[in-house]
Parts: structure tokens; C-alpha cells; sequence
């Protein structure tokens, strides 16, 4: 199925009026935390409603990148398996999050990191190389629906191996996040979608050291 711009636009504006979906972290020991029964809303739906907010708007930035990504790789396989059947768990970034991620390479390209018309996420890819945002996305998705329960260890750290290649990223029974370039932290946890979960951190986590 083609994910095209138009496609996920509309969905957006369907959701114009939609509250930002809320669900309780679990306590990562025992059976099941609350929020992991299947939701009615797919991944896409949730991040465009809490995008689409009408107070405490989230997840704008990363809709963008989505959008972003369908439009550029209208055959991209990620987008699909989000907005479908696929089970996926996603570590999703703030709207923060994507801003520190402005700020940490305007740092360290200065002069070479410039924000076009087109945003930021075409000035990602001008920078580091086409393709380059979707595989960051990727790198924030694993396969199947991980509770906090699986994601978090009770002791130590706990791999999680993600779509970007089977990079993986390390988390501590904390909720403490330590990816290849950078650490993050889980702020929330256990959104439950129709086909997969969604886990809110507070970092963009990058796959590679800048």
C-alpha cells in the first residue's frame, strides 16, 4: 500500500478535533501494565491526534517526520507498517525532543546545518544524506508490541534491537535510554495502539555518534 502525503494530510485533518491519547505507564514487573490491551487507533492515528490537539498539542514534530518520510519514499515500508496491521513498539520522541536534535546539530555543523523553506527535516537529509531521517525514525521502532514490562529489565540493561538495520539501543530498569550517539529517558510509557504500543521519550536517540 503507497502512504502518500495526501493520505496522511487527510487523516490529520480528520483528527482535527481529537484529544491526545493518554494511557498509564506500567511498573515494569509482573503481568501486564495498564494501556497494553489493543487500542482502536492505529500508531499514525494517536500521533496525529495528540498532534492535532487543540491544548497541550504533541508529537507535531514527529507527524512531520512522517509526513516527511511519506513523501519523499512513498513505498517506504516503515510508514506502511505504521499506519497497518504491523505490530510495532515506538519510542516517540516530544516535540522538545526534535528541537534539542535542531539545536545539537546546528552545534556541530555551524554554518552547514541551514533551515530552508522546506524545514527541518529536508535540511537533515541536505546535511547527512537522503534517507537519513527515515532511518533515524527507524531507529525508534522494534518489532511487536513491547510493554514496559519487556522493555524495561529488573536489573541491569535490556537491548532493544530496532528497524534500523537491527541497530539496537540499551534501556536500564530507570527508563534510562542509551543509544550508539546519545542517551534519552522514557518519560511515559504504555500508549496502547491497535497495532503496536507507544513509549514517549524525551530525546531524539540517534544511531550514530555526531
Amino acid at each position: 500500500m503507497r502512504i502518500t502525503k495526501h493520505l496522511l494530510l487527510g487523516l490529520a485533518l480528520a483528527f482535527l478535533f481529537t484529544a491526545t491519547a493518554v494511557a498509564q505507564p506500567g511498573n515494569g514487573r509482573g503481568g501486564p501494565p495498564a494501556g497494553v490491551v489493543p487500542g482502536t487507533d492505529s500508531i499514525v492515528d494517536i500521533v496525529v491526534g495528540a498532534a492535532s490537539a487543540e491544548e497541550d498539542a504533541e508529537f507535531t514534530l514527529l507527524l512531520g517526520a512522517v509526513l516527511y518520510i511519506a513523501e519523499t519514499n512513498p513505498d517506504s515500508a516503515l510508514i506502511a507498517g505504521l499506519f497497518n496491521a504491523d505490530q510495532f513498539t515506538v519510542f516517540a520522541p516530544t516535540d522538545d525532543a526534535f528541537l534539542h536534535l535542531v539545536g545539537t546539530l546546528s552545534t556541530a555543523f555551524p554554518g552547514d546545518f541551514v533551515i530552508g523553506e522546506d524545514g527541518p527535516f529536508a535540511a537533515i537529509d541536505a546535511l547527512l544524506g537522503e534517507g537519513t531521517v527515515e532511518f533515524v525514525v527507524s531507529y525508534h521502532v522494534t518489532e511487536g508490541r513491547r510493554a514496559s514490562n519487556s522493555v524495561l529489565p529488573p536489573r541491569n540493561s535490556r537491548t532493544i534491537t530496532t528497524l534500523a538495520d537491527g541497530l539496537g539501543f540499551d534501556v536500564d530498569p530507570s527508563g534510562g535510554i542509551t543509544a550508539i550517539g546519545n542517551t534519552a529517558t522514557i518519560a511515559a510509557a504504555d500508549i496502547s495502539a491497535s497495532n503496536g504500543v507507544i513509549h514517549v521519550i524525551d530525546k531524539v536517540i540517534l544511531p550514530v555518534e555526531l
